[in-house]
């Protein structure tokens, strides 16, 4: 059997289908940073440059964008956690690389109407986050920079309390003081006693 077929035309097709995925996702993030949640369907489809079908094949409802956005940030934030960091750094790097989206997912959360299948995706999406975390906090652990009861829920939950602390509006030098005075005060509560 000789092997003749050539497997390009098949990759071309996916990578062009996941280009426009990408382009979705893209045009989502910033048309509800831009215009909100409520924002028409339409217009994410047109600033991607597809048509509303390929929305939808891609996208079956505005959650499943919201959720896809999310995904691709916890992507992007696994890709640069180091665990040999200390655990300050790391928090500072996660809420740095991390701001935009959780803004982002405030504005959304609070106009986001969620129907029991979204609820537990958006709960696998924070398991998901939790487990990317797990490595850091252990490692952190072990090095006695945070209590050992402390759990990657709890290091989640501290990452989004720094977080908000960082406002679009503000120089580099006051989100720099900012969570330097958010760690202190943070890490400070987390160390064993």
């Amino acid at each position: 059997m000789t092997d003749d077929a050539d497997p390009r035309p098949t990759r071309a097709p996916r990578r062009d289908a996941a280009r426009r995925r990408d382009a979705l996702i893209a045009a989502a993030a910033h048309s509800f940073t831009t215009h909100g949640y409520g924002v028409p369907l339409e217009t994410i489809a047109a600033a991607a440059g597809v048509g509303r079908a390929t929305l939808y094949r891609n996208f079956p409802d505005r959650a499943a964008l919201a959720l896809a956005i999310f995904s691709r940030e916890a992507d992007r934030l696994e890709e640069a956690l180091d665990p040999s960091l200390p655990i300050a750094q790391t928090i500072e790097a996660m809420v740095r690389n991390g701001a935009d989206a959780l803004a982002l997912k405030a504005r959304i959360a609070a106009e986001l109407h969620l129907d029991r299948a979204n609820i537990s995706r958006f709960q696998e999406l924070r398991l998901r986050m939790e487990r990317i975390l797990a490595p850091a906090l252990a490692a952190a652990q072990q090095r006695g920079e945070v209590a050992i009861d402390i759990t990657p829920r709890d290091l989640l939950f501290t990452i989004r309390m720094a977080s908000s602390l960082v406002q679009p509006y503000m120089t580099e030098g006051e989100v720099s003081l900012q969570l330097a005075a958010a760690l202190r005060l943070l890490l400070n509560g987390l160390r064993p006693r």
